[in-house]
């Protein structure tokens, strides 16, 4: 028989495939695998072969011949940021290895923009560039290195996490009654020891004992074992490698005791199976709630949506189906399917599972819905706005998601801990072994020394420490209205020490109404300065250019009847747009001044702003054609939360301050009403960043609060950056976290979440420290049986996985 240079399976000789790669012989099972082995060397990614843990049965080769069909992928790719991005599951992934080669070899196509795999779900995120390169080639080059891409179901990772812990059940089910028994044959083989017992008797006790113990090393153990012989292979060691060989031991030694008179301990080898499946369960378990959360809300989306075509009758159709622009109804009792734009119609809707807000929100024309809330009382329609990935419920089902494929810097450095800590407790296991001889000790006791302490030791509460607390906290999180997107967050939030409000949509309620219209030319009336300047600010998507354009629905003249060309948003100052044949410019004094229109803060002007301006209202100028014509009064109250916010911040020791483009004195005005004592006004975007890298040069973790495009920068720039769940895109897209439930109150919320999550991620890993500086030596001073030690390691984990899911306490 033959082995396969690239799948390693094993195969008749008559069928083998020679191949010259690189200068050498090379032979394999078929054409497919050698056709793989040499793209893989031509893209220099040879290292794969080191790498890889599978020793035998690669992944499965599907063939390139046929084509693929991209047509099932197509519904699943979505925009972001000018680039497409798509979720993909990757069949035939058995290692790190092949998420290394599956990653390398994508981000070797000219025009990908960034590929990550999941190992656990084999979930692949792809966003690339689509005028360099296409799906299908894409899908085509996975495939052609041996591995099968398809749709990505959100399910799946839920089905997965379930049959893991099921699998897990059944082999720990096995495992403990089998050692049941196996302690009953013990105990009675004990008692002979002490008190004697017929040699015939004894064997065949001990030859049930070893019966008894092949299920649970064969079948509960199997995964262990594998594991361990694919590390092995590559002088690679892991905790299953401390188990497996620990338990290996204590079942080779009692086989040749069997024979040659000594004393068995077949138990023992069964017992640490069971101690360690037991911890994995219990883990598991507790990966599956702080699941829960996020598979709760992916049960929210409704499979099918009750469609309105023009002139047509109601049709219920698969959700899938349903595209931007429809028109759905939904009658009391139902789940809102997408998000939308109520039309007609009115009624309240439950938002609990995917805001955070207990109380029903009104739901009339002209209001948003969030697809997976529940409508409750009156019928309505409305017109969907975003579907697929883009609504908000996936948004937060996807960061969710990231933010537990990311890692804190903590987990890092535990990582790296723990991939020298293995291969220290093999050299110690063998020193406790030889030490024991040389002292004199027998065999079996010297055994059972090493035993102990390859199997007391636990790597694995080091590496829980940090993933099961982070998991939780991104659980929590969400269920209180947070939308966490970087793991990062957990660490960075609750070191925070200075905390930076935006004023306009953050600080103030971003509802803001147009107050009043100042004319400044008599040949126009107040009528025709808002349809003019309502037309160019209907482009914006600045909550104050909206106030403007709203007023336009009291004119008598049509919205739509002025043409806006030549449209131009300036973040923080303001916006351009040929109307009529004028260039109109609103904005700040010095966007007109800019622009050829002179804003002189004399007497007459100041007469008429200042007053609004101590009272926190925005003044807006308004000119064209080299004058300026009108000023506008934008109000925009308070949040009712602001003042206990900023209080109940100081109290956690943190520095606030209001930062916002508008002018001194209503950035002030505001700052004063929800008591903040620094106020920084003035600013543009860049201007914005650029106050938050100088709070960070003094050594200070600066938190940013924003809503706008104009707070993208600043929200990057932040060490924690948190947008409003009402706010743009781009902001949202630059920050950490994101604010589902509109409400200043979730910043304290979060602050308290992340110190409470950090400070149970430290004692995680003090205790897995801790635990095995005490009870390594311990062990190797031959204190303590195998069973003993398995039992205390088992222990270790489960306080790691009880610690963690305090955080669901808070």
């Amino acid at each position: 028989m033959d082995r396969c240079d690239h799948c390693l399976l094993e195969f008749p000789e008559r069928d083998a495939v020679h191949c010259d790669v690189d200068g050498r012989a090379k032979v394999f099972c078929c054409g497919g695998c050698c056709g793989i082995y040499r793209l893989i060397h031509q893209e220099g990614l040879a290292r794969f072969y080191d790498r890889r843990k599978w020793k035998s049965g690669g992944p499965p080769v599907f063939s390139g011949a046929k084509a693929i069909d991209p047509a099932p992928f197509v519904g699943l790719v979505r925009d972001v940021d000018k680039k497409s991005e798509i979720d993909l599951v990757i069949d035939g992934i058995r290692c790190a290895s092949c998420v290394w080669l599956n990653e390398k070899i994508l981000e070797g196509l000219e025009g990908i923009d960034r590929v990550r795999v999941n190992y656990i779900t084999h979930r692949a995120q792809i966003r690339w560039d689509p005028r360099r390169v296409g799906l299908e080639k894409i899908l085509r080059r996975i495939e052609s290195i041996g591995y099968h891409p398809r749709p990505w179901a959100e399910s799946e990772q839920f089905r997965k996490q379930r049959g893991e812990t099921r699998d897990l059940l059944f082999r720990f089910g096995t495992a403990g009654f089998v050692s049941a028994q196996l302690m009953m044959l013990s105990t009675a083989l004990y008692a002979g020891y002490f008190q004697g017992i017929d040699m015939r008797t004894k064997l065949t006790f001990e030859t049930i004992a070893l019966l008894l113990t092949l299920p649970v090393l064969l079948y509960s153990g199997r995964q262990l074992i594998a594991n361990t012989i694919s590390g092995l292979g590559r002088l690679q060691f892991t905790m299953d490698s401390l188990v497996t060989i620990g338990a290996g031991s204590a079942f080779a030694y009692s086989v040749y005791s069997m024979f040659t008179g000594g004393e068995v301990f077949f138990d023992t080898a069964a017992m640490i199976i069971t101690l360690v499946l037991l911890g994995r369960l219990i883990e598991s378990t507790a990966r599956g709630k702080a699941c829960d959360t996020v598979e709760r809300l992916a049960g929210l989306r409704p499979r099918i949506a009750r469609t309105i075509p023009t002139g047509g009758e109601r049709r219920t159709v698969p959700l899938e189906s349903v595209k931007t622009g429809d028109l759905v109804e939904v009658v009391p009792g139902e789940r809102i399917p997408l998000d939308g734009t109520v039309r007609s119609g009115a009624s309240e809707a439950d938002e609990s599972l995917v805001t955070g807000e207990a109380r029903p929100v009104l739901k009339g024309p002209g209001a948003g819905v969030i697809g997976g809330s529940m409508n409750l009382y009156g019928t309505f329609v409305f017109e969907v706005t975003r579907t697929g990935k883009d609504t908000v419920l996936s948004g937060i089902i996807g960061a969710v998601e990231e933010a537990r494929a990311s890692r804190p810097r903590i987990q890092t450095t535990a990582n790296r801990v723990v991939g020298y800590f293995v291969p220290a407790i093999f050299v110690l296991a063998a020193s406790a072994l030889f030490f024991c001889l040389l002292t004199g000790a027998p065999v079996d006791r010297a055994l059972m020394t090493g035993i102990s302490v390859l199997v007391i030791a636990c790597p694995c509460s080091l590496g829980l420490a940090t993933p099961l607390a982070l998991m939780m906290f991104t659980s929590m999180a969400s269920a209180k209205g947070i939308l966490i997107r970087h793991g990062e967050m957990a660490e960075n939030a609750g070191k925070t020490g200075h905390i930076v409000f935006d004023k306009t949509g953050t600080m103030t309620l971003g509802r803001p109404l147009l107050k009043e219209t100042i004319v400044l030319d008599p040949s126009l009336s107040r009528e025709d300065v808002i349809a003019l300047a309502g037309a160019v600010e209907g482009l914006s998507e600045h909550s104050i250019g909206h106030a403007i354009a709203a007023a336009r629905k009291d004119l008598t003249i049509r919205p739509d009847a002025l043409a806006v060309s030549g449209f131009e948003a300036v973040p923080g100052k303001g916006v351009i747009g040929q109307v009529q044949g004028k260039r109109i410019v609103i904005g700040n004094p010095g966007m007109l001044s800019e622009n050829g229109i002179p804003v002189k803060r004399d007497s007459a002007i100041s007469l008429i702003a200042k007053p609004h301006e101590k009272e926190g209202d925005t003044v807006i100028y308004v000119g064209w054609e080299g004058a300026l014509r009108a000023i506008m009064v934008v109000s925009d109250g308070i949040r009712d939360e602001a003042a206990a916010v900023i209080s109940e911040l100081r109290r956690m020791n943190c520095t606030v301050s209001i930062i916002s483009g508008d002018n001194e004195a209503t950035t002030g005005a505001i700052a004063r009403r929800a008591g903040i004592g620094d106020a920084v006004s003035g600013v543009s975007p860049i201007g914005k960043k650029e106050v938050i890298a100088r709070m960070q040069e003094k050594g200070t973790r600066v938190m940013m609060i924003g809503d706008g495009i104009n707070d993208a920068p600043a929200l990057a720039q932040a060490t924690t950056g948190v947008a409003m769940g009402r706010g743009s895109d781009i902001a949202m897209e630059s920050a950490d976290a994101v604010l589902i439930r509109d409400d200043l109150s979730l910043i304290p919320t979060c602050i308290r979440l992340s110190r409470r999550t950090f400070c149970i991620i430290k004692q995680n890993i003090f205790w897995a420290f801790f635990y095995n500086v005490i009870s390594i030596p311990l062990a190797f001073s031959g204190l303590l049986h195998p069973i003993v030690a398995a039992g205390a390691m088992a222990a270790s984990s489960l306080f790691v996985v009880g610690n963690s899911l305090r955080i669901g306490k808070m």
